[in-house]
């Protein structure tokens, strides 16, 4: 058990004696009681708002709570002091075998070190990525592939079983764009010069080997046909071309679904005729004209009859079609079914997109609220795009993909570690410049460089510890001082953080996280060099050597557990 799970235990086994005592009711909600550092170090190790979210509903006074609190808290024998501070805070005092004792829970519990079982039982499909299959990953989608599969990771850590999920957009406009821009190249493959690529078509190379192997299977079977004959096969070829390119570009990036689902495989099915049929037994769609568009009208706006989803009854501002004019469905009434696809299998569903979808996230929200009745968690997370730059100035394009920087370019010059760890250097929903020279900086303002530093630097002192021929059979943490153990309450913090990054749903929450460790360790490391009696390396001092290697061993293997969430590896050297 970690200390912050302990004293979670210690808090409620103290509140289950003030309702013993009669001093407090049976049955309150005790959810939003927390065990957290105190803002203010100086006020202690160890803080709980526990009197301030029970008092209001005990009838009571926070104060007058917190006191007979206090008194349960002084019990325990890791407790140095208890004290009520403001209307009701409550801080504690451990003493520093506690620390000592967390040190040994890490090396105990290795990588399980920050698991819990926070989510057995509860199954979460999360989607990200879903680009539409035309082409190369581009760093576009870079930020919400790293950040939905260290989400992912995040939320297995903690218990939940996870479904890793792609939307493949296949049923649109663009997959017949593909097509059509396939068949110029199968028209090239065979001899033909294409000249400049039209307006309207993707222009990149990367459609080069699927128009030869077009070309190598059927001839020249299809180069004057009508484009009736060829759409289907050629659209069907050119979007698994492209899902195997797109599958090796997120390889790269050490990204792999559990489940690539279908929208046209979807709409064959007649999911969303399936969908609109419950919806409207339900009373959530109608037939209806949408209001006229604010301002002056286009010269072709006519009132329309269309299926309209009732989305103002969930918090939109207005009632939302799920079929065009023509018939053919909405990208909301296409997604609407494909959510409720979704919600058979999973009891929460996260979906990670780009922010300029922000518009349409209540309508999504409040179809898989009207769809599941409410009983499935759906949350959409905002993912800002990425400027790249190099030494400041913006990056050109590539040539091989028509008008992107692709991401197996990025990833081959700066490596994945660097690239996924710098996507979540900042909160998904901020903006973020990617620029090549800063991500390889050897400094303490790259916090790439940084975090990897501290774990390569705890395994070199060991190998130096190693050459200078010291043993540690057994280990005497007493001898750790305070300005060794303050980096132990630091590395004590991880599943606190790992708890709370997965409530929150920010991955994020992660990397902040193992910077400040490395933050403390590296400030305690570089106290050797204006006072070698602070080494952690004393060949004369074998027993303080073997506490100070214990001590950085347990650093190491927080980092270690931090980064195999984030889905970045540990160095061992730099």
């Amino acid at each position: 058990m970690t200390l912050y799970t302990r004293f979670a235990a210690h808090l409620d086994a103290a509140l289950d004696a003030l309702v013993a005592s009669g001093d407090l009711p049976a049955g309150l909600e005790r959810r939003a009681v927390t065990v957290e550092p105190p803002r203010d170090p100086s006020h202690g190790d160890l803080a709980t708002n526990a009197a301030m979210v029970l008092a209001k509903p005990a009838g009571t006074n926070p104060r007058a709570l917190a006191e007979k609190l206090v008194a349960e808290l002084e019990k325990i024998g890791e407790v140095t002091a208890v004290s009520v501070a403001g209307p009701g805070f409550i801080n504690l005092t451990l003493n520093e075998d506690a620390w000592r004792n967390e040190l040994t829970a890490i090396l105990d519990m290795g990588g399980g070190y920050g698991r819990s079982g926070v989510g057995e039982g509860v199954t979460v499909n999360v989607e990200y990525v879903s680009a539409n299959p035309t082409g190369p990953m581009h760093m576009g989608h870079c930020r919400g592939a790293v950040v939905g599969d260290a989400l992912a990771s995040l939320l297995e850590f903690i218990g939940h079983k996870v479904v890793r999920e792609y939307y493949v957009n296949d049923a649109g406009g663009q997959v017949d764009t593909l097509a059509r821009s396939a068949h110029l190249r199968y028209r090239e493959a065979l001899g033909e010069d294409i000249g400049e690529i039209p307006e309207g078509l993707y222009p990149g190379d990367y459609l080069k080997p699927v128009g030869q192997a077009l070309a190598a299977e059927y001839g020249d079977k299809f180069v004057g046909a009508d484009e009736s004959k060829w759409l289907i096969l050629f659209r069907k070829t050119a979007v698994a071309a492209m899902l195997v390119l797109i599958k090796h570009d997120l390889g790269q990036l050490g990204i792999h679904h559990d489940l690539f689902s279908s929208e046209a495989e979807l709409q064959a099915e007649g999911k969303p005729e399936a969908a609109e049929k419950w919806l409207r037994e339900q009373g959530l769609v109608y037939d209806g004209v949408l209001e006229a568009p604010k301002g002056e009208l286009p010269d072709d706006w006519e009132p329309v009859e269309l299926p309209l989803f009732r989305s103002t009854q969930f918090g939109d501002d207005q009632d939302r079609p799920i079929k065009k004019s023509n018939g053919s469905w909405t990208y909301f009434g296409a997604d609407l079914a494909y959510h409720y696809q979704k919600a058979q299998s999973a009891d929460q569903l996260i979906d990670i997109w780009g922010a300029d979808h922000a518009g349409t996230v209540k309508r999504i929200v409040a179809a898989v609220a009207a769809l599941t009745g409410g009983k499935t968690k759906f949350d959409v997370k905002l993912v800002q795009m990425v400027r790249l730059l190099r030494a400041g100035e913006p990056v050109k394009m590539s040539k091989r993909s028509g008008n992107f920087v692709t991401l197996a370019d990025v990833v081959e010059e700066v490596g994945k570690d660097v690239v996924r760890f710098t996507m979540l250097t900042r909160k998904a929903d901020a903006q973020m410049d990617f620029d090549f020279a800063k991500v390889l900086e050897t400094s303490k303002e790259n916090p790439v460089f940084y975090v990897q530093y501290a774990h390569a630097r705890v395994n070199s002192m060991q190998r130096k510890a190693q050459e200078a021929g010291i043993e540690c059979p057994d280990v005497d943490l007493s001898l750790l001082d305070t300005r060794e153990l303050a980096v132990a309450k630091v590395a004590a913090q991880f599943p606190r953080v790992v708890d709370s990054a997965a409530a929150a749903r920010e991955p994020h929450r992660i990397a902040f996280y193992l910077y400040d460790l490395a933050a403390e360790f590296h400030s305690l490391y570089n106290l050797g060099n204006d006072n070698p009696e602070r080494r952690f390396v004393l060949a004369d001092q074998v027993r303080l050597t073997c506490a100070r290697l214990y001590l950085a061993r347990a650093i190491g293997q927080v980092v270690r557990n931090g980064l195999g969430i984030m889905g970045v590896e540990a160095v061992q050297e730099m």
